[in-house]
């Protein structure tokens, strides 16, 4: 990893596109409407694909061209309107991931019977907010100094360039072609949800069980096509990875566990199966995220290190100018006293919920500090390592693990072990955490995309204020509507399948662990073997040179998730590669078929949702029934019509992902 205090020789940034010295609107009416609405739609769907498949994908490409093509309706338009939209639209969905692998856990732990709306507001906007406060410092030390490399903000830039050049040249880009590849998916995406889980016209998988002695085995494949556009985006290197990690758990663990237990009483097949690795694997897959978690910690001490070194360089520029007046337009950061009273403004409300949750004002005020601290080494991790690797392979979920693990040991010392409240104080603090860590590679990424576009920084730092506010108000409805409609975490007789949570069921089980709640040590202790085992393999990959590496943290999401979604999900990442090498000599694949691949997640989330608003109403007038739009009970055509539409939509990402177009420099980097 290279140091944030040295400049990377192998990185010019090319002049703006719009100069310092040129006055162009960005903040204007219709780039603030479209950035709401755009941010509460993404912040939306990516909060349904975390809670069903484990993760989440970077939407600021997809933004920016929702944006190009809207704004082009208007009569003027500048290339740093859309670049205003993208930021904030690309904030709502950063916000997302931080509220979904860590808020539902307080619905598992008991702590609450419902999501509450306002106090998930205040941690989302306070995480949210403060992720975007501390890597203000930061913005000219990494972005402008260091010249890092941000990935996914200088594929953003191009695309936004692209656009800039094609107004009134239909040769070059044309966004409204892009656009039509984006509407087109996300109505197929939302079509194969309508048909599977509205109508239950066929299964959501194909999936089976046979016994082999004592034991099971078992094969499955989700019907999603959104899971194949998350392998398609996250190519053929990280949805390997995170497949490997399912054979490990079900393939080889589950079988041999039923060799030497034998199986669960009175089951037989599939429900052996599920049986087997939702009471045991599945822990196997927690203890090997721990690992994986403080591994994280291990790593980040250099960039924790250089991240602090860069922010004490930046306030030392800072203060060798006068005010801001000397500054040109695109160098203006928000000002030190717009970062220091929010600071402090936000730690009230999150005191206030602190003290509510233990019932005592003095470890409120320890847990308020304890978040500060995290919040600010974290988010500024995450912005150093966006820089590198890019946002999407932040490890948020790793340290955010690392945080709730040190918080809960912190509480059993001031609460003692078997209090009510602990878990939930725990998770409390990690919400916060993990908001903040999200937002901190989203923030720089997009600065790194203003940057290269000429964009006013402050400007953007206010409208990525704008996009947590909204999607800290949009993502409660949002949850509540998928917990009345599928379930989360935990499958009951009125939910059976549902959406799986990972991140949000591992951490209710650390904390329930940690103060007391009976978790099976051996089978946790395993996967911290296999952790450390799949860490010592990745040690020796990268001392070799090799290109494909093993990060645990993914292997260990591989183990928790269902292996019916990492098959999916490998299966884009094979069309990916295939799309690849059939593209031309010398290109990444098509920006049109990454946008395609974002259309499906985003038609297939959105329709998740509006689905459930009719099972929402029956709470109202019990008359609808339990749900009204389901045709059948039970699918009459078992799974085949949906695999039928997987073939379908395997075949037309693989012919996007192929067609020749103006090349996007990292259009599909996601590490």
């Amino acid at each position: 990893m290279g140091s944030a205090s040295r400049v990377d020789p192998g990185i010019q940034d090319p002049s703006p596109v719009v100069p310092a010295t040129a006055q162009v609107p960005e903040i204007t009416l219709k780039a603030v409407l479209l950035s709401v609405v755009l941010a509460a739609v993404l912040a939306a769907a990516n909060a349904y694909l975390g809670l069903f498949a484990g993760m989440t994908v970077s939407a600021s490409i997809p933004a920016a061209v929702a944006s190009m093509a809207i704004l082009r309706l208007f009569r003027e338009s500048t290339i740093l309107e859309n670049n205003i939209v993208q930021t904030a639209a690309s904030s709502g969905e950063a916000l997302a991931a931080g509220v979904i692998f860590t808020i539902p856990a307080l619905l598992l732990v008991g702590y609450w019977t419902a999501f509450n709306y306002w106090q998930t507001v205040l941690i989302a906007t306070v995480g949210g907010v403060l992720g975007v406060l501390f890597t203000i410092p930061l913005r000219r030390a990494l972005i402008v100094t260091a010249r890092l490399r941000f990935p996914e903000g200088v594929a953003t830039a191009e695309v936004l360039k692209v656009a800039a050049t094609a107004r009134g040249n239909s040769d070059i880009g044309e966004p409204s072609r892009d656009v039509r590849a984006l509407a087109s998916a996300a109505l197929l995406g939302g079509l194969a949800k309508l048909g599977e889980s509205g109508m239950r016209l066929w299964a959501e998988s194909l999936e089976g069980a046979a016994h082999v002695g004592r034991s099971v085995i078992y094969a499955g494949l989700n019907l999603s096509p959104a899971l194949l556009a998350v392998g398609f985006i996250i190519g053929l290197h990280t949805s390997t990875v995170v497949f490997l990690g399912g054979v490990i758990g079900w393939v080889i663990l589950m079988p041999v566990y039923g060799f030497l237990y034998g199986l669960p009483p009175d089951q037989t097949g599939l429900a052996a199966a599920m049986s087997i690795w939702s009471g045991q694997i599945r822990y196997v897959g927690i203890g090997a995220m721990l690992i994986g978690g403080l591994w994280t910690l291990v790593k980040l001490r250099g960039p924790v290190w250089n991240s602090l070194h860069a922010l004490v360089t930046s306030y030392a520029a800072s203060d060798s100018q006068v005010g801001t007046a000397g500054l040109p337009r695109t160098e203006r950061d928000a000002p030190l006293v717009w970062i220091a009273v929010p600071f402090g403004l936000a730690l009230l409300p999150m005191a206030w919920i602190y003290a509510s949750v233990v019932d005592s004002v003095l470890i409120g005020v320890v847990m308020t500090m304890v978040m500060s601290i995290a919040a600010f080494l974290f988010s500024s991790v995450a912005g150093y390592m966006a820089g590198l690797v890019g946002s999407s392979s932040n490890p948020v979920s790793g340290v955010t693990i690392a945080t709730i693990m040190m918080a809960s040991l912190l509480l059993v010392l001031l609460l003692g072990t078997g209090h009510p409240a602990g878990p939930a104080a725990a998770l409390v603090i990690g919400a916060v955490v993990c908001c903040a860590a999200a937002m901190g590679g989203d923030n720089l990424q997009d600065l790194k995309t203003g940057h290269l576009v000429g964009a006013t920084p402050w400007k953007q730092q206010v409208m990525q204020v704008v996009g947590v506010v909204t999607g800290a108000l949009v993502l409660v409805p949002v949850l509540s509507l998928l917990q009345a409609k599928y379930g989360i975490g935990e499958a009951t007789s009125s939910h059976p399948h549902p959406l799986s949570a990972p991140q949000a069921t591992l951490m209710a089980n650390l904390t329930r662990s940690v103060f007391g709640g009976g978790v099976p040590w051996p089978l946790v202790g395993l996967g911290a073997v296999i952790g450390t085992s799949i860490i010592l393999a990745d040690r020796r990959q990268e001392r070799q040179g090799r290109t494909f590496r093993l990060p645990v943290l993914a292997v260990a999401l591989g183990i928790y998730l269902p292996l019916k979604l990492s098959a999916a999900i490998f299966l884009g990442g094979v069309i990916s590669y295939v799309a690849q090498r059939h593209a031309i000599q010398g290109e990444d694949l098509s920006q049109r078929g990454i946008l395609f691949a974002a259309g499906l997640i985003t038609g297939e989330a959105l329709m998740g949702i509006l689905l459930a608003i009719p099972v929402a109403f029956t709470t109202i007038w019990p008359g609808l029934g339990a749900d009204p739009l389901m045709i059948f009970a039970s699918p009459p055509f078992g799974g085949w019509p949906g695999l039928a539409m997987m073939v379908l939509v395997g075949a037309l990402l693989y012919r996007v992902g192929v067609v020749p177009q103006t090349p996007v420099t990292n259009s599909s980097s996601r590490g």
